[in-house]
């Protein structure tokens, strides 16, 4: 018998879910399943287009990280024009990449967890959303607006556009900061650090009131990947894969992101459109692994930062489960979040004083060079990979997108199941088991409807089903 929870987003910005939950004869949950039905036509319709326009059409894959796409693109083509773009080039891609991560971080934790974990898992829907925090603790709702406002312009003053901007490009990016721009950021830097800090204490009050949500959002052993660098400092551009176990284990390294198909396999499964990648050598579900500022801070040694790092050495205090292992708690992205927004906040303030970031040095010139090639960037969710294979001419001929949110795909599924059959007994649907339901998704900031999550209300049909296939209890939200 199968228990099904089944997540179908309309579209990226807007959607919904399903979940089924299939119960035992004794009335307990048997199993669960996350089920997406979002279909992403972009790796075909990309086909036949230039390769330099393919930054700009992959940015329009994601309203929420759009940079993401526009630099893991304008890598891959950096690598079919066969190029080591500028410093500077790279060092304005680095500081969009970290603007990226506070705005996107920031959205996540305020807008779409806050309220879960301020107003309570319990409290009432229609005032467990972005409105009733702002009611509810009317300065935190502030700073986190705030803050995403501070990543956000900091992308306006780099590409000229918060959304979509078309700024970087094969080779290296259009436009440096301007001197205003480096003023304006450098007066905005206290009050983003005032906030994070803000937001870490008030989030590690909360660790002992949800110490039985650690213990059940995704708590299991996994895989964690990401891009790592030699001196194991936390690295969110370049670098190369690398593999740790549940313990905090290498186990694999050094690994070329051009040759993540050795070591990267993507299942399919006739009920989802999202693929389920998995680590080859352990193969198909025990391969399973998590990506994202979880991942990242299991993988690297340091954050880099003072106070980051200060905080890195408290997170690992307070999630591992052993002197060395990796935190193993989903539930701790929420944590892994609020640091990497300390990290990016202290590098940026590090960067503005450096010369190249208004330098005019930014683009390499050059044909295409190579038919095939692999652009990797760390996307807020994750580690993201655009591949590409272009004619002689510059045409795509094949895209393959491997997305953060389907290479969690395997570890979602286990959380909600995990989450079911520690809150669901019995026929009737309880809202604080709906919400949790909810929250265990969110916990990992998938691709889904960011908008209808911000208003509290995404989209929600929940339904148990008993034995004989019966439907027993349903629950529609939105």
């Amino acid at each position: 018998m199968s228990q099904r929870i089944v997540i179908d987003p309309v579209t990226r910005i807007e959607g919904h879910a399903k979940i089924t939950i299939q119960l035992d004869d004794s009335g307990q949950v048997e199993s669960a399943r996350f089920h997406v039905t979002e279909f992403r036509g972009f790796e075909k319709f990309c086909e036949g287009r230039p390769m330099s326009e393919m930054p700009g059409i992959t940015a329009r894959i994601c309203g929420i990280c759009p940079v993401s796409h526009l630099l893991a693109s304008a890598k891959t083509g950096d690598g079919i024009l066969s190029v080591q773009i500028p410093p500077a080039a790279e060092k304005l891609r680095r500081m969009m990449n970290l603007a990226q991560i506070i705005q996107s971080h920031a959205l996540s934790f305020f807008h779409l967890s806050a309220p879960d974990l301020l107003l309570g898992m319990e409290s009432k829907p229609e005032s467990r959303n972005v409105f009733g925090l702002i009611a509810a603790c009317p300065d935190l709702a502030r700073g986190g607006i705030r803050l995403r406002q501070f990543g956000q312009e900091i992308i306006e003053l780099l590409g000229a556009k918060k959304i979509h901007p078309a700024w970087a490009v094969p080779g290296g990016v259009r436009s440096s900061l301007s001197e205003e721009g480096r003023a304006h950021i450098r007066e905005r830097l206290p009050e983003a650090l005032g906030v994070t800090m803000m937001a870490l204490d008030l989030f590690k009050d909360m660790l002992t009131k949800y110490d039985g949500e650690a213990h059940v959002f995704g708590n299991f052993p996994s895989l964690f990947m990401g891009l790592a660098n030699e001196d194991s400092t936390w690295e969110h551009y370049d670098g190369t894969l690398r593999f740790a176990d549940a313990a905090g284990n290498i186990i694999a390294d050094g690994i070329d992101p051009s040759n993540y198909a050795d070591v990267i396999g993507e299942a399919a499964e006739p009920w989802s459109y999202m693929k389920f990648p998995y680590y080859k050598p352990l193969g198909y579900h025990e391969g399973m692994y998590r990506v994202g500022p979880l991942a990242r801070l299991n993988l690297c040694a340091t954050m880099g930062t003072p106070l980051a790092d200060a905080e890195l050495k408290e997170f690992r205090q307070r999630g591992s489960t052993g002197p060395n292992g990796a935190v193993n708690s989903s539930f701790m992205y929420h944590y892994a979040r609020l640091v990497e927004i300390l990290c990016a906040v202290e590098r940026i303030e590090a960067m503005l004083d450096d010369p190249d970031v208004v330098s005019n040095r930014l683009r390499a010139q050059a044909g295409i060079n190579q038919l095939e090639a692999v652009g990797v960037s760390e996307a807020p969710r994750g580690t993201l990979f655009h591949h590409y294979k272009v004619t002689e001419d510059g045409l795509i001929e094949k895209v393959n997108l491997v997305i953060a949110t389907g290479q969690n795909n395997l570890a979602m599924n286990r959380t909600v199941e995990q989450i079911a059959r520690q809150y669901v007994h019995g026929p009737k649907i309880e809202e604080g088991m709906l919400n949790r339901v909810e929250a265990g998704i969110r916990a990992f900031d998938p691709c889904l409807s960011c908008a209808t999550h911000a208003a509290g209300t995404m989209p929600l049909q929940v339904s148990l089903v008993g034995p004989d296939g019966a439907l027993v209890d349903e629950v529609r939200r939105g």
